[in-house]
């Protein structure tokens, strides 16, 4: 505005402005408070759905541990219902858990495979792969569990690692590799089982 007008002619100035523009600034006033409401809508239906995924994520492994008849049906169902989620994801560890525990290897791998496609957590992913590693081993398929083994990059699981291939190695019938997986996984602060396994390959 310029400097000298008076202060009466500012007032006519900002009521004219004002009524050009003001419905404009409401409106805009209105969609702002209603977007945030909205987002603060969709916040809570988030976290309600996340709630309501925990207790039944709780619920159906429960069941599934407790070996209800229909736990395992359960499980798929709740998997099926929230396959975006983690829940869901932890859910088919578990599932894979009971297979093994049948004797249905084929279908224990299937749900881990599926696990594993399903997240890019780092805490998960190696808890699956080991566990997938460990099935095609008794499966007899030595040389997929250690390809499945080698897809496994956390440093932190390097010596699980390490004395699992040993050990999958040693059912192979590669003794010198074997002992090499296990001297490296006892480098790396492996189990103390590791040296009775080096000692027997000793003999």
């Amino acid at each position: 505005m310029d400097g000298n007008i008076t202060e009466e002619q500012q007032v006519e100035q900002i009521k004219a402005w004002w009524k050009e523009n003001g419905k404009a600034v409401v409106l805009g006033a209105v969609i702002g408070l209603g977007g945030l409401t909205g987002w603060r809508y969709y916040q809570s239906e988030v976290q309600s759905a996340k709630e309501q995924a925990s207790n039944a994520y709780t619920q159906v492994v429960t069941a599934l541990e407790s070996g209800k008849a229909d736990g395992i049906a359960d499980v798929q169902a709740f998997i099926a219902a929230h396959e975006s989620s983690q829940y869901a994801v932890l859910a088919s560890l578990q599932l894979a858990k009971a297979q093994v525990e049948n004797g249905d290897l084929n279908a224990a791998a299937e749900q881990l495979r599926w696990a594993i496609s399903h997240t890019d957590d780092e805490a998960i992913l190696p808890v699956a792969k080991t566990r997938l590693a460990r099935i095609y081993a008794q499966q007899q398929d030595f040389d997929k569990a250690l390809a499945e083994l080698d897809q496994v990059g956390s440093e932190s699981w390097q010596a699980k690692v390490d004395e699992l291939r040993g050990d999958i190695l040693l059912h192979k019938g590669d003794k010198v590799a074997a002992r090499e997986a296990y001297a490296s996984a006892q480098q790396l602060g492996g189990s103390p089982a590791l040296q009775v396994k080096l000692d027997d390959l000793a003999q």
